[in-house]
């Protein structure tokens, strides 16, 4: 057994574990967790549940004697991913309080851990959950653990900000300058017409959008959610003439151009699968229960594994595609190798980081994406390969507000995919202003999914306005440090970024309050020896008479006294936000 541990420069432990089997006949391993010691004053538990479209709802819970354990069984990250587990103080804030947190960065069946026994050792443990005979060592063979990312700091900021650190440092971390983002699924669907995405993309373009994804429905027999998974080639039904013609508009009109996969799936309605049923993840003798019309592709199978690469290299070599989509829509159930139908989601988790690896070494100028029914493959090690995440699937803003707040716990806002949709959420079927959804996500890779067409001519106006302060903004939004702010009403969320020479706040109010004002609001992480310039970014339907009169009109304050002392909140309506822009002057 060896032992890898070691402190990164943002002050994260990174650790993990090799046993080696070097005994005569095979070795069961059952589990390989590793742990670290927590100090007993941390005495409460923060972790996350959720499920699709409730990505990351965080739980507080007292510690006591024995095992806090979370274990995630989709075969993927899972929407109920504990996330980052942490260790406080009681009490303990994002600013304060003493706080160890764990991630286990892996993309399979995980485990995140607490523990108290009856010595009054406290221990934060992680590792992979591996199913019966996944770890079968054969002599002389090696089973290396996922690595474990331990955090510490005082306040919830403090450990975000050096899991945030780590990931910016990373070789293929994304700059600031990040495209604004249309994607055309919620416009269109699967009816992939030239005319209709040519006009789109001539709208997007008109209003400042930089990068347009066709997401899917442009391959093989994918005319709807019931066929088509696995055979990655153009559909000459659907684009007669190859994806050129719109790659070429989209290019000619000076923007990126993305496409959408979802490699480890597949129809049973398919050639791959009518060639090859033995590829389909299975147990012996019988096929799981599908789940949205699809099965699991075994990418531990050599065979699979090539005809994925070799079609999707194609794809990417053929077309001038600037970025991919990259999808994972059910759960690994039964997930097993035909005939004998052995366990494989820790050989399907390695197959993918295997795929996704070789085809970023083959085609380096294409961004990834990771979404899986949303926000369910969020770990840093994905992260270690893909550029951006899609936060959830749920473009709500009432629901927003929250993913965004705490996916940052682990994850800085450029890797966030953070889209506008239309007024009425396709999802949640509330409805909100377009101000409300826009300072809502602009706090992330902004980006838009909505069907342009059916918008109004104000609505188009408006969106125009956002993107254009959003482009003028975004060297803040996506390089600042993250301040989130403890309030007394749970319904209320203040947070910021920092940088030397501007912050940007936002404050937003889900639900009505019994009274008129929030109080004050203070900003930290401001230069309290600098002067401020204050602006209001508040475009909806208040009386100008019910705000405060600094909001009314510029100011030009101390960082000493924004920070300490704080200015009275705006008056808001229930789920509406303000923006506050704070130049250092």
């Amino acid at each position: 057994m060896s032992l890898e541990i070691g402190l990164t420069e943002q002050g994260l432990v990174a650790a993990r574990g090799t046993l080696t089997n070097t005994g005569e006949g095979g070795y069961q391993l059952d589990e390989l967790t590793l742990s670290l010691p927590v100090p007993s004053r941390a005495a409460e538990v923060l972790d996350f549940a959720g499920r699709w479209g409730v990505e990351r709802f965080p739980q507080r819970t007292r510690m006591s004697v024995g095992q806090r354990r979370r274990e995630g069984r989709h075969g993927r990250t899972g929407a109920d991913s504990a996330y980052v587990m942490h260790l406080g103080v009681p009490g303990f804030g994002y600013a304060d309080g003493e706080v160890w947190a764990l991630h286990t960065a892996w993309s399979g069946n995980h485990v995140h851990q607490a523990e108290l026994d009856l010595a009054g050792t406290q221990v934060l443990s992680g590792g992979e959950l591996l199913l019966p005979g996944e770890g079968r060592l054969a002599e002389g063979a090696s089973y290396q653990s996922p690595w474990l990312y331990y955090s510490y700091g005082e306040g919830l900021d403090a450990v975000a900000h050096r899991y945030q650190r780590f990931l910016r440092a990373l070789p293929h971390a994304p700059a600031t300058d990040r495209p604004v983002t249309l994607n055309v699924w919620e416009a269109v669907y699967f009816d992939h017409d030239l005319a209709r995405l040519t006009d789109l993309a001539e709208r997007a373009a008109a209003l400042g959008v930089e990068r347009y994804v066709l997401d899917d429905g442009w391959f093989g027999d994918r005319r709807d959610d019931k066929a088509g998974l696995g055979d990655w080639v153009v559909s000459a039904d659907a684009w007669p003439d190859g994806l050129t013609p719109l790659i070429e508009k989209v290019h000619a009109l000076g923007m990126e151009f993305g496409l959408w996969f979802e490699p480890e799936m597949v129809n049973e309605d398919s050639d791959v699968a009518r060639e090859h049923p033995e590829w389909i993840a299975q147990p012996k003798g019988r096929l799981p229960l599908p789940s949205r019309f699809q099965q699991v592709l075994n990418l531990s199978i050599e065979g699979a594994w090539q005809h994925v690469f070799s079609q999707m290299d194609a794809v990417l070599r053929d077309n001038a595609i600037d970025y991919v989509k990259w999808d994972h829509n059910r759960d690994l159930v039964d997930t097993g190798t035909a005939p004998e139908g052995r366990a494989a989601v820790h050989a399907q988790t390695l197959a993918f980081y295997r795929l996704l690896d070789a085809l970023r070494e083959r085609h380096p100028d294409v961004e990834f994406e990771s979404c899986s029914s949303g926000g369910a493959r969020v770990d840093l090690e994905v992260l270690k390969r893909a550029e951006r995440v899609w936060v959830s699937d749920v473009i709500d803003p009432a629901e927003r507000q929250r993913m965004l707040w705490w996916t940052s716990q682990l994850i800085p806002a450029e890797f966030q995919g953070s889209h506008v949709a239309s007024g009425r959420s396709h999802t949640t079927g509330r409805w909100h202003d377009l101000s409300f959804r826009a300072a809502t996500a602009v706090f992330g890779h902004f980006g838009i999914e909505w069907d342009l067409a059916q918008a109004t001519k104000d609505e188009l106006g408006e969106l125009r306005w956002w993107i254009d302060w959003y482009k003028a903004n975004r060297d803040v939004l996506l390089g600042g440090e993250l301040v989130r702010v403890d309030m007394p009403d749970p319904s209320v969320y203040f947070k910021g970024v920092v940088t030397d020479a501007k912050a940007i706040f936002s404050v937003s109010q889900l639900a009505a309050s019994p009274v008129c004002s929030l109080g004050v609001l203070r900003f930290p992480g401001l230069d309290p020896d600098a002067r401020y310039s204050v602006k209001v970014i508040d475009r909806q339907q208040v009386p100008a008479e019910g705000r405060p009169s600094w909001e009314v009109g510029d100011v030009v304050l101390p960082g000493r006294l924004l920070s300490g002392v704080g200015l009275r909140a705006p008056q808001l309506l229930p789920e509406t936000a303000v923006l506050i822009e704070l130049e250092r002057q």
